[in-house]
């Protein structure tokens, strides 16, 4: 990772990912939409429904 932040960083980066695949969610696939709806506004007050566990594809 280089740092100690970069480490961290990953480490999130991780499980997220890995919450995907216990979900039964392409990781990749969620990750673009919900990077894609950040990156368009969503609103800090519905991040559960970012959730990987509330994905609908």
């Amino acid at each position: 990772a280089g740092s100690d932040g970069g480490g961290r960083t990953w480490a999130t980066i991780a499980t997220l990912l890995q919450t995907a695949k216990m979900n039964n969610v392409d990781p990749q696939a969620w990750l673009t939409q919900t990077l894609e709806r950040i990156a368009n506004g969503w609103p800090s007050s519905d991040l559960d429904a970012l959730m990987p566990w509330n994905y609908t594809g």
